[in-house]
């Protein structure tokens, strides 16, 4: 069954300074970076609006006015609203200063500088018949000796996170796009700057959250390298 999508927010974290990518660009935020010839927020925001959603919280910090401005002519066609951080404040630390900004009780939370195709109907489902409050997308990938892993129990519930170890081994990542409901927000800590990736989900492994798998292929620009295999898997889409 296909979701209305439109009243669902989508948070997009993109306040990284992207400092392993500098050597490659430097005069302009990892997210505009090109891809093909278009910015790479832009390939990611299009993908969502043909799903239908309509309302978008960008977290910036780095170089935010150049993503203001970026948006400044586009936002007459769907909404944008900027969480800003004066100070890096991580991943966690950025979605947690976007909540007064969330109208919708369950909202897409997603990386700004990572794209893993996912059919957004089929991962809400998921969410819903599971009755979770925080749901991961996770791609798989046949060498692991790049990423932290993650590992499921029965019924796709995510039982445990694992650092790089350099395996090279096929796993199951976390693809940086997430399904929460604003509970999530309680479970928080408390500090201001913290990590989704290394200081929350990791705590979270006691609850009951989530992983859904998706088949399509994860990339990421975090690196000169990824970069340029952005380049051919993406092709501008």
């Amino acid at each position: 069954m296909n979701q209305n999508f439109k009243n669902i927010d989508v948070v997009i974290i993109c306040g990284g300074q992207g400092k392993r990518l500098k050597q490659v660009i430097n005069d302009r935020p990892k997210v505009l970076a090109q891809i093909n010839g278009r910015p790479f927020i832009d390939i990611l925001i299009d993908r969502l609006l043909k799903y239908g959603f309509k309302r978008f919280i960008l977290c910036v910090g780095y170089q935010k006015e150049k993503i203001r401005e970026h948006f400044r002519e586009k936002s007459k066609y769907f909404e944008v609203l900027f969480s800003q951080e004066d100070t890096p404040l991580g991943t966690g630390g950025a979605l947690k200063r976007a909540q007064p900004l969330i109208k919708s009780d369950a909202f897409l939370a997603m990386n700004g500088d990572s794209f893993c195709p996912v059919d957004f109907n089929n991962f809400f489902s998921f969410h819903t018949e599971k009755k979770s409050f925080l749901t991961l997308l996770l791609a798989k990938v046949s060498s692991s000796k790049d990423y932290g892993t993650v590992e499921l129990g029965s019924s796709f519930r995510i039982k445990d996170f694992k650092e790089k170890s350099g395996s090279d081994k096929e796993a199951f990542i976390n693809a940086g796009v997430y399904l929460m409901e604003k509970s999530v927000f309680g479970k928080m800590p408390k500090k201001e700057a913290f990590s989704l990736e290394y200081d929350f989900f990791p705590a979270m492994v006691c609850e009951k959250i989530y992983g859904y798998i998706t088949d399509g292929e994860f990339v990421d620009i975090g690196t000169p390298l990824r970069y340029e295999k952005a380049q051919a898997v993406i092709n501008g889409r």
